[in-house]
């Protein structure tokens, strides 16, 4: 399939403005290029009640943002981890998209602002993630959720350590969750791909700030083969069902689909859609990018599916 239009216009726009590639920025450039994604999601949603406070990880308090749906709780919560390559990003960034996924979902969301690299590499922000997920469940009457319909969710390196969190609760003994929405992935910093190279340059996430971005997170290239860098090497049967959304444009389309049929093959069901006219970072467009909203309303009835609301 072609290129969406609006995507190719978007890239267009970047393009003659210049926009650098993450690999030729320093860590700041790249962060504050990262906000520029707020402009592009449109005005933001009501949500019921939205709140900031902090839980206790393991070095220190790691701040989340709570979303709250209106009506009578417990509610089902999904835990959110935004994308950015484990660099970039922040709750501000993904503050619009946990909004809409509330809204579409009918549910709790809680939004994890994970340490970042390269001031903390792996495994801080997995094990910030688990972290959080389990004060969720610990904590749920507080929280007004139910701690028998918690998912995991991200975009992109929040959708890794999405996938990674669903393997640790399941290496850890809990908690017990009920869904992993994984917003095009990545799932495999050790493998190859043809989509890495079919969609290298020219489609807003390239090869080199993939590797920039590895290059940042990981203290050596052999760390990737751990299950908790790449998911699609661990051990996958009896994971939650699953959710796995893909872009045709996207360095990552390939390790998505590789690894929804990973988990299919080890018995775990899974839903994949497939976007074959997007570009990587689709899902932080829904503002200038029309694609965006089917997309969001689809991983909403997935979630009420498994919720059972």
């Amino acid at each position: 399939m072609t290129l969406d239009a609006q995507a190719r216009g978007l890239l267009d726009a970047m393009a003659a403005q210049g926009m650098k590639g993450f690999d030729e920025m320093t860590v700041p450039e790249a962060r504050d290029a990262g906000l520029a994604f707020i402009g592009l999601q449109g005005e933001p949603e009501d949500v019921h009640e939205v709140y900031d406070r902090t839980v206790p990880g393991p070095a220190g308090d790691i701040p989340v943002r709570v979303y709250r749906p209106d009506g009578d709780g417990p509610h089902p919560v999904i835990v959110y981890f935004h994308g950015g390559g484990w660099v970039i990003g922040d709750i501000e960034v993904a503050d619009k998209p946990c909004r809409t996924l509330s809204n579409v979902a009918g549910a709790a969301v809680v939004s994890v602002g994970y340490r970042k690299a390269p001031e903390d590499r792996y495994p801080a922000a997995p094990e910030d993630c688990y972290a959080a997920t389990k004060w969720v469940a610990e904590n749920a009457a507080e929280l007004g959720i139910d701690a028998s319909r918690i998912a995991v969710a991200g975009d992109s390196a929040g959708g890794n350590l999405a996938a990674v969190v669903a393997l640790m609760a399941k290496d850890r003994g809990g908690p017990a969750l009920a869904y992993q929405l994984l917003i095009y992935p990545a799932t495999d910093g050790a493998g190859e791909y043809p989509s890495r190279v079919e969609n290298g340059e020219g489609y807003l996430l390239t090869k080199g700030a993939m590797d920039w971005f590895y290059g940042h997170y990981l203290e050596s290239p052999d760390v990737a083969e751990e299950p908790y860098v790449s998911p699609i090497r661990g051990e996958l049967a009896g994971l939650p069902p699953a959710t796995v959304i893909t872009a045709g444009y996207d360095p990552l389309r390939d390790e998505g689909d590789a690894y929804a049929k990973a988990l299919a093959d080890a018995g775990v069901a899974v839903e994949h859609i497939e976007n074959p006219s997007m570009i990587h970072g689709f899902f932080w467009m829904l503002g200038a990018l029309e694609h965006t909203r089917g997309v969001y309303d689809q991983a909403g009835t997935h979630l009420r599916a498994a919720f059972g609301t």
